[in-house]
């Protein structure tokens, strides 16, 4: 639900960001916040930060950042805590991660030692890669579900927190499909007394959440949300939601490059796509049960975008293969190689070749920056249930179910944009442009 034009209240005093995992995401997180409260960096990436808006007509040259147009917490309001299975605090698991420079590390050290994380919740059933001992022991998943309930009420007091945003930056799960545990709200609570199998950690964290009306963003390709017991709970504490699996490295490129191949017309016979990765998620990515969930998600994509039921004679039948190798010596930075087979006028073929040497934290950082201010934003809007204007930033963005995703990247972003000025009473961006020649 988003009303146009509504009051919003303003961010006034603590933001408590709750992260699901402390890993090498979180950690690059919380040390680039860091870092850019203290002037060492400037937060490129992300969009709430550093972008802007346009507003009215070229012609009125309005053209704001972002941060002035809509009132977003600051920086240096946001604090943080974290559940892990392994004990390492921030510090420790950063440098742990190999992402950031040690010099850098060295500075914030202060700071990151004093964020220790809290027991998880995790069942090495669900991700077999990992063999977590920081973790939570309760007879059912109810009992786990009131631990994190506990963790969080303790935290906000202990941080003196006015609002909370949780986002999930842990492991990819193994592939789960909706079952009747997931139907109805009534179902998923008899089920997580019983300790039903079919839910998993990450959505003992979301009910959690949600539970407590605070907004949730499920950054892996996990079912998590997209059960409708779920959304119930959020339509019923008016709680937004969104997801799920950022949007990094190789799908980023997809979501750029796709779009251009489909608007100036050109046929797909084949995109093969593979990785290499060694950081914790390409651990965990090497167990074929959690991969089979990430590449769900990233299959999904060329398809949604490019619609060749529309466009059969460009895209019917083009041949789809994804593939992630775990390489430890290559840590956190990963290589997306890419080969895009095309053809053009009169069925000519022709070649595309992306070699895309990325940092998969420093990627999703600035990700997890714009979720934690932008669904910060929604709560106080009165928005809640799915935020698909988020779209932008995931792979497999959540719609309601009789809709189908919006994949592109440019029409991600005018959605975002247009539901920014939506909010503010403002015009939404057609680009039609005819008004300046009919004067």
């Amino acid at each position: 639900m988003i009303e146009k034009g509504v009051q919003i209240k303003e961010p006034k005093g603590k933001l408590g960001v709750l992260l699901v995992g402390l890993g090498a995401v979180s950690t690059t997180f919380i040390a680039g916040v860091e870092a850019i409260k203290r002037g060492l960096a400037a937060p490129i990436g992300s969009l709430a930060e550093i972008g802007t808006i346009r507003l009215g007509k070229r012609t009125e040259a309005r053209v704001p950042r972002i941060r002035k147009f809509v009132p977003l917490a600051e920086m240096d309001d946001l604090v943080f805590g974290a559940w892990d299975p392994f004990e390492d605090d921030a510090y420790t698991a950063a440098e742990k991660a190999g992402v950031l420079e040690k010099d850098l590390l060295r500075e914030l050290k202060p700071m990151l030692e004093q964020i220790r994380p809290m027991r998880a919740v995790f069942d090495s059933r669900y991700v077999k890669k990992l063999d977590g001992t920081y973790i939570k022991q309760g007879k059912t998943h109810w009992d786990l579900a009131q631990q994190l309930t506990d963790d969080i009420l303790q935290f906000q007091v202990e941080n003196q927190a006015d609002r909370l945003v949780m986002i999930w930056c842990g492991s990819t799960e193994i592939f789960l499909e909706e079952g009747p545990v997931h139907r109805t709200l009534e179902a998923f609570e008899k089920g997580l007394r019983a300790s039903d199998p079919g839910i998993p950690s990450s959505m003992i964290y979301a009910y959690a959440a949600l539970k407590l009306g605070i907004p949730f963003a499920n950054g892996a390709p996990n079912l998590t949300l997209d059960v409708p017991a779920l959304r119930e709970l959020a339509q019923q504490n008016q709680v937004p939601i969104c997801g799920k699996d950022f949007k990094t490295g190789q799908t980023l490129m997809k979501t750029i490059i796709a779009p251009g191949l489909k608007a100036r017309l050109l046929g797909l016979s084949g995109w093969f796509s593979t990785n290499i990765l060694g950081n914790r998620d390409g651990e965990v990515l090497d167990d074929p049960g959690s991969f089979k969930t990430k590449e769900e998600s990233k299959l999904s994509v060329l398809e949604y975008i490019l619609q060749p039921q529309l466009y059969p004679e460009l895209y019917k039948d083009f041949y789809h293969k994804v593939r992630i190798n775990y390489y430890p010596p290559r840590k956190d930075n990963k290589e997306g190689w890419d080969n895009i087979d095309i053809f053009g006028w009169l069925g000519y073929p022709m070649q595309v070749k992306i070699d895309f040497l990325c940092r998969d934290s420093i990627l999703a950082a600035p990700i997890v920056l714009d979720l934690v201010l932008f669904l910060d934003l929604a709560k106080r809007s009165k928005m809640y249930g799915i935020q698909e204007w988020l779209s932008f930033y995931f792979k497999s963005p959540m719609t309601l179910p009789e809709l189908y995703p919006e994949h592109d990247l440019f029409i991600q972003l005018m959605k975002l944009k247009n539901t920014l000025r939506h909010l503010k009473g403002e015009e939404p961006i057609t680009h039609l442009g005819l008004d300046y020649y009919d004067q």
